[in-house]
């Protein structure tokens, strides 16, 4: 039986294994068959020698391995550099884009796609024209608007055309407060 037959842990053994070169494993077999013929306290000896060697090994070798500051300053570069990259080829498609457009639509693709307006409507996107509040003020229009309509209707009073603005804002302020709840609650960014 060799040392690496030997050592009672898989996991040991499977890192000692795949740490050492064919050759060592011979020459740990080989030693091990030269521990049959000693006595049995030099055989231990000898096997505990050889398995304290190989465990030194797997951890340098763990150790070259776990060893990533230099990875991770690169990946840190390369997503800087990505970003560089993406901006510029977002413009180049955009460019390339407006080339193939007609004059007027060119001009208002350059104004929707200027910095500032995209900044603007990114803000506004993430705050107060959330999907859920659109939704929500576009339920309660129809809804509410439906209903005032019947009774009026009924009750014989006319309408002002305020009513389904009034039913849209109350709608879209019961979104963004549910939406705010369920992030308060959640713990979960939009």
């Amino acid at each position: 039986m060799s040392d690496l037959e030997k050592i009672s842990n898989k996991n040991e053994r499977e890192k000692i294994s795949a740490e050492l070169s064919p050759e060592k494993i011979e020459q740990l077999n080989k030693s091990a068959e030269k521990a049959e013929q000693l006595s049995p306290r030099d055989a231990e000896a000898l096997q505990e020698k050889n398995k304290q060697e190989a465990l030194e090994k797997a951890k340098s070798a763990e150790k070259k391995r776990d060893n990533k500051p230099e990875k991770q300053l690169h990946s840190s570069r390369r997503s800087a550099i990505n970003k560089k990259e993406l901006n510029r080829s977002y413009k180049n498609t955009i460019k390339r884009a407006q080339s193939e457009m007609k004059p007027p639509a060119r001009a208002f693709s350059k104004f929707i796609h200027n910095d500032f307006v995209e900044k603007a409507s990114d803000i506004a996107g993430s705050t107060i024209a959330r999907p859920n509040s659109m939704l929500y003020g576009s339920f309660f229009a129809f809804l509410l608007t439906l209903i005032v309509y019947v009774m009026a209707k009924n009750l014989g009073y006319t309408l002002s055309g305020s009513e389904t603005i009034l039913a849209f804002l109350i709608g879209w302020l019961f979104g963004i407060i549910v939406d705010y709840l369920k992030v308060l609650f959640t713990g979960k960014k939009f």
